[in-house]
């Protein structure tokens, strides 16, 4: 197949709608960019989307069923991802209380992303060799064991939005294999208990403070400055938005984290309404286009493959939107293509370069 041809086969209805995603999130980068009157993060951006798209590209011409076909290169894979999460207690900075990149130069590499990836191959590939079995709860309690590992190295480094997409991924993906509603039950009934049990012994007490600042918002200069700040900005932005470099929340730093947690607050602002409906159509397009390769698949590994991304990309979309809304608690969960990191940026890439492979390939 030559170079054209395959471009030719490639799913924009796909592409297209994670580059405008991207486009969103280097315009509202930029806008944070003149306020601090410093392009770095706004031109690292736009090389980290540049070597995601390039990755993606290549991906596409790998056959995905190397990864169907071949366990042990899952479980080398699944292996290198815990020795790096593992060894970020060792070799990673504390920064801000947490030890979550490893510092390559000026660049910072994030494993959660690569584990994310691999733990959605893993779990495809162990349920679509048992999906006639899933009546079986030895089955859950098994794939709950891979889970497990990265779960309590994300959770102890502590990262709780990292923990929680993780467990998401795992609970969808079982969804969408076909759990009984009995082991469903269960498996709520035993999530119930352990948030219980974290929140009394495991949490940190700054944890625990955004919690109650989200819950009983009253220390407005402390806890709550965060969501209450974003609550302003999004407000702010009514129906058509104050226009790029315009935003008052923006331009005088009173927005936290604008170019990445709070970024759907930047864009609302400056945007307004319109822009928030339109970046909502988008991502409702993107994932609407990735459930059309998972449902048009002929075998069930491509299929629980593509509904993981969803599943992802669903997870931080609504969790982060809920952030800014003020609706859920701060968690540290950056909204998909949209804003600043590269590990984030390429990784989301790197699952489409995948989910392209299968789109050929099927």
């Amino acid at each position: 197949m030559s170079f054209l041809s395959h471009i030719k086969k490639l799913d924009w209805g796909v592409i297209i709608p994670a580059i405008l995603l991207v486009g969103f999130g280097l315009v509202s980068i930029y806008s944070v960019s003149l306020a601090k009157g410093d392009f770095g993060n706004f031109e690292k951006q736009i090389a980290f989307f540049v070597v995601g798209f390039l990755m993606m590209l290549v991906i596409s011409f790998f056959d995905y069923r190397i990864l169907r076909n071949n366990s042990y290169l899952i479980l080398v894979l699944y292996g290198i991802c815990l020795f790096l999460l593992a060894g970020l207690y060792f070799f990673a900075p504390l920064i801000r209380g947490t030890r979550g990149w490893y510092k390559i130069g000026f660049l910072s590499l994030d494993p959660l992303e690569p584990a994310k990836i691999v733990l959605v191959i893993l779990l495809a590939k162990y349920f679509s060799m048992r999906h006639v079995e899933m009546y079986k709860f030895r089955h859950i309690f098994y794939s709950g064991l891979y889970v497990l590992f990265p779960v309590l190295l994300v959770f102890m480094k502590p990262d709780m939005g990292g923990t929680l997409v993780l467990l998401m991924i795992w609970l969808g993906i079982l969804l969408v294999s076909g759990i009984k509603l009995k082991h469903f039950l269960i498996l709520s009934l035993c999530f119930i208990l352990l948030a219980t049990f974290s929140w009394m012994f495991l949490l940190k007490d700054y944890q625990k403070q955004r919690v109650t600042a989200f819950l009983m918002p009253r220390d407005y200069l402390g806890a709550s400055w965060s969501q209450n700040q974003t609550k302003i900005s999004i407000g702010s932005g009514q129906i058509f938005g104050q226009g790029l470099g315009k935003g008052s929340q923006v331009q005088y730093g009173f927005l936290p984290e604008p170019h990445t947690d709070f970024i759907f607050s930047v864009l609302a602002e400056e945007w307004g309404m319109v822009g928030v409906l339109f970046l909502f159509g988008i991502y409702g397009f993107l994932i609407w286009r990735i459930l059309k390769i998972a449902i048009d698949s002929q075998s069930n590994f491509p299929r629980l493959f593509a509904s993981g991304f969803a599943i992802i990309l669903i997870a931080q979309f609504f969790i982060n939107i809920g952030m800014n809304l003020s609706i859920l608690p701060v968690v540290g969960i950056y909204l998909p293509f949209v804003s600043y990191g590269g590990s984030g940026l390429i990784g989301s890439f790197i699952f489409l370069g995948i989910l392209q492979g299968i789109k050929i390939k099927r």
